[in-house]
């Protein structure tokens, strides 16, 4: 087994490879701006790291979010293209599921990140492994109460202390947590991946302009 695994759902852009049994090279990066330019040049890293050529991966795995638009389709993208190049399977996982996973806590927390205006994007779990609400998206003020008394892992945590004051590491997303929490369901059975499809939970920024007016040549 060699997993590819990658995530631009947030704002770092990190990839990683494991073997199966641990991860042999990662990279990340923290820029909200430039995951397009980052993604490729890391993968390129983490193989030569690795001393492996990307013939030698047998599976992908791609954070599907929830995050935004532009930066989440990148890396799916990416997987998908891989994916079809190599004849490999795709394997998603749900981003905020990295991020619990490289918590390593053993008791109720929840997970945050930054959803841009004023908003996060979260999720409730019973330890790192078991997730046990469905990823939202909301104001840090209107969900503060719900999860009162819990840690809360992730940057948006840090973001906003008033309503989640017991902030917890990491603040970013790992591909290597991404990839180890894989390999660990793909060794139990291959049960709980996502389909590589973008979960952004909201409407994209960009719209069509409603009553726009329609020139046509006379």
């Amino acid at each position: 087994m060699l997993l590819l695994a990658m995530d631009t759902a947030t704002p770092a852009v990190t990839v990683a490879l494991h073997d199966g049994e641990a991860v042999v090279a990662s990279s990340a990066q923290v820029d909200a701006r430039r995951h397009g330019e980052l993604l490729l040049p890391a993968v390129d890293r983490v193989l030569k790291e690795a001393g492996l050529t990307l013939d030698a991966v047998t599976g992908i795995v791609v954070g599907v979010g929830p995050g935004p638009y532009t930066g989440l389709r990148v890396g799916l993208v990416t997987a998908a293209a891989f994916s079809s190049a190599l004849g490999v399977p795709v394997h998603g996982l749900c981003t905020l599921d990295g991020l619990a996973y490289a918590s390593g806590i053993d008791e109720p927390f929840a997970v945050a990140t930054d959803a841009r205006r004023k908003e996060v994007y979260w999720a409730r779990y019973e330890d790192s492994r078991t997730r046990v609400t469905d990823a939202a998206v909301d104001r840090p003020a209107e969900i503060a109460e719900r999860l009162a008394g819990l840690p809360v892992v992730g940057a948006g945590a840090r973001l906003y202390p008033e309503a989640f004051p017991d902030a917890r590491d990491p603040e970013h997303q790992s591909a290597a947590a991404l990839a180890a929490l894989a390999a660990e369901r793909l060794a139990a059975g291959g049960e709980g991946f996502l389909d590589p499809l973008p979960m952004y939970l909201r409407r994209p920024d960009a719209q069509v302009p409603k009553n726009y007016k329609v020139v046509t040549p006379t």
